[in-house]
């Protein structure tokens, strides 16, 4: 549709646009000692897209960002829209390997990267096919001559801060490409569109209650669905960015703190090493709203974290739906409940998200919605203005997902009487002992009740008699605790087949978003299928 009186196309770029016109001498961006203005903030974005385009980057190019959460990696998500090319935003615990696929799939133009990564880069500059330079941000760690003698700052200082906007085709034009973890084959590459991603920044300022006094820290990486989106969001409301380039406890109190954060987000895994810190026990947080998501919480975490003041937003998504897409919202008559029963309540995943507006259900294999009895259980399926337009260069892949005309999750779930989903599983992390279907999300949550018991992740493992049978791999906290208390603890709660045979103890395989990496327990579980049997 054609610009006109009554119409304009969407598109996130304009939320700093309009920020720094009504906002311009408020802090847009805090890191370390540098504080920058949102007009310095939209010159710096300027600077960078006018120093894009001396670098051949046009309208549809691709521009790579490997970068942990610094201003930098904020401004990229501005810039290359400016000149209508596409942010390719890459996950910096990527491997040379996962990476030179993600550059090369995408076919990245110009790639600005940390310097900390470069000799990732080096490992792989032979291979790459269509990268033409190489922009270093010499933060913690210097400039690598090897891969470029050109830093981030000189680049931009190279430019002009001339107000620069090239209009998009349309708005459903192609904005970011994010890939996932790959973590079942090859990584895909999440195509989304700019009318997506403007109503999706809108929505987490909605539902998370954000204004221009937000002060926002940066603990989830901006790499993950673009930080859910908050990059547009946060701006959106005039809000203040307060970059921290790694989630550490000690150093997300003293931010709290020191800064006088209103708001963050993170995975269960991040607001576990929080609350089990040795900070939390004098950190008052008590005002802050934190939205979890990337993964369950249990109701232990939920109750954790409010027993500390903070307000939690539960929220549910993928990448393919830029992020959350489903929020548990409260509901008043909930008060009167008890702290557990409320916590219950709570982990569950929700309802739509108000950009989703009814984009939600729960079918069958026929696509047929499920009883809203909280017991059947059926495929999480999606659509909406927070879907994507689909996997860049993989037409099957996207047919397969969109099949019926919605986004197939992957994910199983009960719909509850009030319309709320709660996930059961992803349908690859099923457990089927003896025919029996077993939900490693549900052991989880009773082994998270255990006292001494700080994380955990239950996947199946080969067995003779049964097929497969529960194991669990716990994090223990500082008391001792053994496997067979652990299984006790379970067979005292659930049917005594959906306790875990096994219990092991250690730290868990992480992705860089927080997200426990399943997959890494069950290949080195199965890697030889006759490890249990025998």
């Amino acid at each position: 549709m054609i610009k006109s009186v009554s119409y304009d196309q969407l598109n996130p770029v304009s939320f700093l646009d309009r920020s720094s016109f009504v906002y311009p001498d408020k802090e847009a961006v805090i890191y370390k000692d540098q504080r920058y203005t949102y007009s310095e903030f939209a010159d710096r974005v300027n600077q960078l897209a006018h120093a894009l385009s001396n670098s051949g980057v046009s309208a549809g190019d691709r521009v790579g960002f490997l970068c942990p959460n610094i201003p930098a990696m904020l401004e990229g998500h501005y810039a290359p829209m400016k000149l209508g090319a596409i942010l390719v935003a890459i996950n910096i615990r990527l491997s040379s390997r996962e990476i030179l696929y993600i550059l090369n799939h995408s076919k990245v133009k110009v790639l600005v990267l940390d310097a900390e990564f470069s000799k990732k880069i080096l490992e792989i500059i032979d291979q790459l096919e269509t990268v033409t330079e190489f922009i270093q941000v010499a933060d913690d760690f210097p400039v690598v001559p090897e891969l470029s003698d050109t830093d981030y700052q000189t680049y931009l200082s190279r430019a002009a801060t001339v107000p620069i906007n090239v209009e998009l085709s349309n708005e459903l034009a192609t904005i970011a490409i994010n890939y996932t973890s790959g973590t079942t084959g090859l990584p895909k590459g999440v195509e989304y569109h700019a009318r997506g991603a403007y109503l999706a920044g809108i929505g987490e300022a909605l539902e998370c209650s954000m204004n221009w006094e937000t002060r926002y820290l940066w603990t989830l990486p901006m790499f993950h669905c673009n930080g859910w989106c908050f990059t547009w969001g946060v701006t959106a409301v005039g809000g203040t960015h307060i970059c921290l380039r790694k989630a550490d406890p000690k150093e997300i109190f003293n931010l709290i703190s020191k800064e006088s954060i209103t708001h963050m987000c993170g995975a269960p895994t991040v607001l576990t090493s929080m609350y089990s810190s040795k900070e939390s026990k004098t950190a008052n947080i008590s005002g802050l709203n934190i939205m979890t998501a990337g993964a369950p919480p249990a109701p232990q975490v939920i109750r954790s974290i409010e027993g500390m003041g903070a307000t939690l937003y539960h929220t549910y998504g993928l990448t393919e739906t830029y992020g959350p897409h489903t929020i548990c919202a409260i509901q008043d008559s909930w008060s009167n409940l008890s702290d557990s029963e409320q916590s219950k309540l709570k982990s569950r995943q929700g309802v739509p998200y108000i950009v989703a507006q009814t984009g939600l259900k729960v079918v069958d294999k026929k696509m047929q919605e499920v009883p809203r009895d909280g017991s059947t259980v059926g495929e999480v399926v999606m659509r909406g203005n927070n879907v994507m337009t689909g996997y860049h260069e993989s037409p099957e892949a996207t047919q397969q997902a969109f099949e019926g005309d919605w986004f197939h999750s992957g994910d199983l779930a009960v719909w509850h009487l009030d319309g709320y989903i709660e996930l059961q599983d992803r349908a690859k992390d099923v457990i089927i002992s003896g025919g029996e279907n077993i939900s490693s999300q549900q052991v989880e949550k009773v082994i998270m009740e255990h006292p001494g018991v700080l994380e955990v992740s239950v996947i199946g493992v080969p067995d003779e008699k049964w097929g497969e049978v529960p194991k669990a791999f716990v994090v223990p906290k500082e008391e001792k605790i053994d496997s067979e208390e652990i299984i006790k603890f379970c067979k005292e709660r659930l049917a005594h087949f959906k306790a875990p045979k096994y219990v092991d103890f250690g730290p868990l395989p992480k992705t860089a978003t927080g997200k426990i990496q399943k997959y890494v327990l069950r290949e080195l579980e199965w890697k030889d299928k006759q490890k249990r049997i025998n």
